[in-house]
């Protein structure tokens, strides 16, 4: 009869999930995993630090829409990832860690690198558990994916000993699962979808605000739909950015602070009353509030709301397409909105095209948005630069923006363009780093070097944790301890790993450096130098830390 190890049951299972890559570091603890996903020809992706394989893992979920899998070794390696877990969870992303542990015999001995970390994983996780017995590794990871894809989307957490990874079972004996869980979505209910409509007929300044699941649920077309038979002006944050065209007439930005304080019915749809908002402050109180959420206990969280809808949010947007008859067309409300942001477009103008040096940020933020084709991915991986740079940059498709999310997690930016580069290797992948950002896990271009994964990365240098120097300055203290860095030539690291290396200084030279970046086919790095004393309104307000 012939057996099979539980590394190998591991792959088979990835392989039955339509799961091609993994990304990994080393550890002795998990090599039965790699043999099994040698024999099954799925990708194992290594890096450099683990933290980096759990991003990479969550960017893979995001982009592709199938589980992305981390697997690392035990203790450490476990600890290691925890970050980029965390990140997933605050983000809402089912991805799967798969961590080793000591041999189940010598358990509670204190083995080598022995550590709880089912009950350190607990708290970041949907599902975290021990699998003790080799035949049941299958079943496990599908209660875990399971639990990962249950209502609120999040990460899940399976600790496999080293003796059961490498245990032998009867293959005849062992089922893959396949139908293990729903694919359906959830729908709303009929009443509320009643009662939204009634709402949106009546609307004389709606506004739609549309966050991360818009693009987790693949609710673009609905999100579309009612905006144009609504007219509606929209607001996109997150992994929402590119749900609408860039020159969409129902497409607005920069004056969102306005339309939320103004509005009489705001659509929230799939993003949280958060800090972002203000913990729902910043939304006029006279507005009639309209929340779409896939997660029950996400509604009413921190702000009212006179609709709560609890579904996915691209049938919530499907039946209230359906169930609202067009109102009047609310154009001098979006004239309104546009006349606002004209005038603050006219305001950033001089910056957009600055010839200042040291280069202002909204003058790269203009050069990086040209420089964009139709099919790039934009990651985001920074503090105030990126801040600064949001209302500029444009992705032209929906699933192309990358950003951490709510957890604010910096160091995605290398993890999720080797994730971009594994799922998508025909796509053009572009990266904006702050320093202190590229800092964190800007080593791991050398995975992306040694996996020939082409990339354009460009680094905001301005030598200074900046959101938190400023809050030092509007202290008044003498000076600003801790937040200040070196000017480095990232530029010259990347390129003694492999890669190709610029370095600009003037505005003139950001777009053909950008441009022999991307001919150049590796992994690049352009190292700009920024103005350090430019802030972001956000910052300036400082409203992100309250």
């Amino acid at each position: 009869m012939a057996t099979i190890s539980g590394g190998g049951l591991v792959a088979r299972f990835l392989r039955a999930e339509g799961i091609g890559a993994i990304f990994t570091l080393c550890g002795g603890h998990v090599m039965d995993i790699y043999s099994g996903c040698a024999a099954e020809g799925i990708r194992i992706v290594d890096v450099r630090h683990e933290q980096t394989a759990a991003h990479a893992a969550d960017a893979w979920t995001r982009l592709t829409g199938s589980p992305g899998v981390a697997v690392v070794t035990a203790g450490p390696g476990v600890t290691d990832a925890l970050t980029g877990v965390a990140n997933a969870f605050r983000a809402q992303v089912p991805m799967l860690l798969l961590g080793g542990q000591a041999p189940v015999g010598n358990l509670r001995k204190g083995a080598l690198q022995e550590l709880d970390s089912v009950e350190i994983l607990k708290p970041v996780t949907k599902f975290s558990a021990t699998v003790y017995e080799t035949g049941r590794i299958p079943e496990y990871m599908a209660m875990a994916l399971r639990e990962a894809y249950s209502g609120r989307p999040g990460p899940a957490f399976l600790e496999i000993p080293s003796d059961v990874l490498g245990g032998q079972v009867e293959e005849s004996q062992v089922r893959i699962p396949l139908s293990y869980r729903a694919k359906g979505r959830v729908r709303p209910d009929p009443g509320d979808i009643e009662r939204a409509a009634a709402l949106l007929e009546k609307a004389e300044r709606p506004a739609i605000l549309a966050g991360t699941q818009v693009w987790l649920c693949r609710a673009v077309d609905g999100l579309k739909e009612l905006g144009e038979r609504m007219r509606i002006p929209t607001y996109l944050n997150g992994a929402a950015r590119g749900a609408l065209p860039p020159d969409s007439e129902f497409l607005f930005s920069r004056s969102r602070s306005h339309a939320l304080r103004r509005a009489d019915v705001v659509i929230v749809a799939g993003t949280p009353f958060d800090f972002r908002l203000g913990y729902g402050e910043r939304i006029g109180r006279e507005a009639k509030i309209i929340q779409l959420d896939l997660d029950y206990s996400e509604l009413c969280r921190n702000r009212s709301a006179d609709v709560a809808i609890n579904a996915d949010i691209g049938s919530a947007l499907e039946e209230l397409c359906r169930g609202v008859k067009r109102g009047p067309d609310p154009e001098p409300w979006r004239r309104e909105l546009r006349a606002v942001e004209e005038e603050i477009f006219e305001k950033e103008r001089p910056f957009l095209t600055s010839e200042e040096v040291p280069i202002h940020p909204l003058r790269l933020a203009r050069e990086i948005n040209e420089f964009l084709r139709e099919d790039s991915i934009f990651i985001a991986d920074g503090g105030d630069v990126v801040t600064i740079s949001a209302n500029v940059i444009k992705t032209k498709r929906p699933g192309q923006w990358l950003d951490p999310g709510p957890l604010g997690t910096l160091g995605v930016g290398t993890p999720f363009a080797i994730a971009a580069g594994a799922a998508f290797p025909q796509k053009d992948v572009v990266a904006l780093f702050g320093d202190g950002a590229f800092g964190l896990t800007g080593f791991d271009y050398d995975t992306l070097v040694r996996f020939s994964l082409p990339m354009v990365g460009i680094v905001a240098n301005n030598a200074a944790w900046n959101q938190v120097r400023f809050l030092q300055l509007a202290r008044n203290e003498e000076n600003t301890p801790a937040s200040v860095l070196t000017p480095l030539r990232y530029d010259r690291i990347v390129a003694a790993m492999g890669g190709h290396g610029e370095h600009v200084t003037r505005p003139s030279e950001i777009r053909p450096a950008l441009e022999r970046a991307r001919a150049s086919g590796k992994p690049a790095c352009v190292n700009v130098e920024v103005a350090r004393d430019v802030f972001s309104t956000s910052t300036k307000s400082m409203s992100i830390y309250g």
